[in-house]
């Protein structure tokens, strides 16, 4: 059906040349998916978008493309029918050979079908970059999944992807984390006189403590530090500390199937003198005034709703700042898109951001770099929100959310809604070994089908390796046809998933392939006495395998032959 698509595209394009000369040369005619199924394959809705600029009636110039499309030698091999509805809609009716080879497709293309060729396209995403102040919580675990997800994504675009993870080494919430480890190894505990009010109460500080003193060496994937066990190193503790949490995030990240490749650090900004570069660029360009002494960038000339305070009648600077100084780092770095992925709490920081690097003037462009946004999850478990971890002391880790389920469950749920709308991660759900899971609907259609390819071995006496011999012609029942269509999607769900930073595409796809599988399950037998039948049936199945088992692993989720 690729093959088919891509020859009726170029088809589309010359018949539309010949029934509209006048047409507008920019225009470039694509196929969409009709509304419902039952009106056909392929939809084209040219006639209707170019009608008004030239002064045509839609369905008129409708009937002239389809004349136009019917003598084209594609459309002759690949099409059954061609019909016109509406105000000038035409669709598309594919012959059932067209979507039979989407089969061969998906075997020869295997772990990469649907990937498209190398480019020289750089890309950095940015996501989790939690600091290490506490155990990572289950939104960094959104973070990770949709980050994680989003970088696949690109691969099979062929992009060269960069993930990164960026935080905070020093600052206030750092020295916090010092003065609570401190206070522990002291003998003090949440809840007594002298214990400091801001102080991070989970009991991590505690084994952190614990550590100190018995002067443990940690080591985390960006740093390592072996602990003095004095108590008045107040330095000392807090590189330990520090080391001993990121130690503890590399953990989760590992057990959660997510890796980075370059770490980041805010302090680096600083030392390397990025951040006061930043800020002369800024001085320089004329975007920056001093009032009430502090120092404000001009940011409503690109938009911003206020002008911004940079540094502060203390000298100290706002942490925009530092942003701004980052994402120059990453321009000069080579990379034409980045993607940060955040809480939906730093809405505010995007407007500024990019008017500080658009003030700069070092050539970045209008509206890089991109967000993604996500809104916070809620957990629920035997039928109440859980809201406290006794670890972490004011929050459900993501530690929690694997132990109680797995790292399967919860990869596929966070990555099931769209970043932006709220979720609900019920632990029960997860649980469930039925169609009400959606991570167990999916993973058990891959099972089923190779359990359906054991029995094709042993009971029919069937060969694997001559699936690519099949006669798919034999293919010619309506849920084979519906699962052959559903098939062939997967390359486009994956370039415009890619393009519309929307990896819970593929999770919508993969319940949806799944469900035609089902369908198909449900409606014929495989095993039959007629052999070839059954061989065609077999590749069918293998094909919708290779493909579940393609988008499962862009989600990070695994696909077992067994359940």
């Amino acid at each position: 059906m690729i093959q088919a698509k891509r020859a009726l595209l170029s088809a589309l394009g010359d018949a539309l040349r010949q029934a509209a000369p006048d047409a507008d040369a920019s225009f470039t005619p694509v196929f969409e998916a009709p509304k419902q199924a039952a009106h056909g394959d392929l939809a084209v809705t040219a006639a209707m978008q170019l009608a008004k600029s030239l002064k045509k009636n839609p369905r008129e110039l409708a009937t002239a493309l389809v004349a136009a499309l019917q003598a084209q030698p594609a459309v002759q091999q690949w099409v059954s029918a061609i019909e016109i509805a509406g105000p000038g809609f035409i669709n598309l009716r594919l012959k059932p050979e067209a979507k039979q080879a989407i089969v061969t497709d998906v075997l020869t293309g295997g772990d990469k079908f649907g990937w498209q060729p190398l480019s020289d396209k750089k890309v950095l995403v940015e996501f989790v970059s939690a600091n290490p102040t506490g155990p990572l919580h289950v939104g960094h675990g959104r973070q990770g999944a949709l980050g994680d997800a989003l970088c696949n994504l690109f691969e099979t675009q062929g992009q060269a992807v960069t993930r990164e993870f960026y935080y905070n080494d020093a600052g206030v919430q750092i020295a916090t984390l010092a003065t609570s480890t401190q206070a522990r190894i002291k003998g003090l505990k949440p809840g007594d006189a002298n214990w400091p009010e801001s102080a991070y109460n989970g009991d991590y500080i505690a084994d952190i403590a614990a550590d100190f003193m018995a002067k443990k060496t940690v080591k985390a994937d960006d740093r390592e530090f072996t602990a003095s066990g004095d108590p008045e190193d107040l330095d000392g503790i807090r590189q330990f500390a520090v080391a001993y949490l990121r130690h503890e995030q590399d953990l989760d990240l590992k057990a959660f199937g997510v890796r980075f490749d370059n770490y980041y650090l805010e302090s680096s900004l600083y030392t390397s003198g990025r951040v006061e570069a930043a800020v002369q660029k800024l001085k320089d360009a004329g975007k920056t005034f001093e009032e009430d002494g502090a120092l404000w960038l001009r940011s409503t000339d690109y938009g911003d709703d206020k002008d911004r305070v940079m540094r502060k009648s203390d000298g100290g600077y706002t942490y925009f700042v530092p942003d701004v100084a980052y994402h120059i780092a990453k321009w000069e770095r080579g990379f034409q898109q980045c993607v940060n992925i955040q809480g939906s709490d730093h809405h505010g920081t995007i407007a500024r951001v990019r008017a500080g690097l658009q003030a700069a003037g070092v050539g970045i462009p209008q509206g890089w770099p991109d967000y993604v946004l996500h809104k916070m999850v809620t957990v629920m478990k035997n039928g109440e929100e859980v809201k406290i971890s006794k670890r972490a002391g004011s929050y459900v880790t993501l530690r929690d959310l694997i132990e109680w389920t797995s790292k399967d469950a919860v990869r596929f749920f966070l990555i099931s809604r769209k970043a932006d709308t709220e979720f609900t991660f019920d632990v029960d759900l997860a649980l469930k070994q039925n169609d009400e899971n959606p991570v167990f609907y999916v993973q058990y259609a891959h099972a089923r089908i190779h359990s359906v390819r054991a029995q094709y071995v042993e009971k029919l006496g069937g060969d694997l390796a001559t699936l690519s011999q099949a006669n798919l012609g034999l293919l010619s029942a309506e849920t084979e046809l519906a699962l052959m269509t559903k098939l062939a999607e997967f390359p486009g769900m994956l370039t415009s998933a890619a393009q519309g930073l929307a990896p819970h595409d593929v999770a919508f796809y993969l319940r949806d392939l799944a469900s035609a599988f089902h369908s198909y399950y449900a409606a014929e037998r495989f095993l039959v006495d007629d052999v070839e039948l059954s061989r065609a049936r077999v590749a069918l199945l293998t094909a919708t395998a290779q493909v579940l088992r393609n988008g499962l692993a862009l989600l990070g989720v695994s696909a077992p032959e067994k359940m």
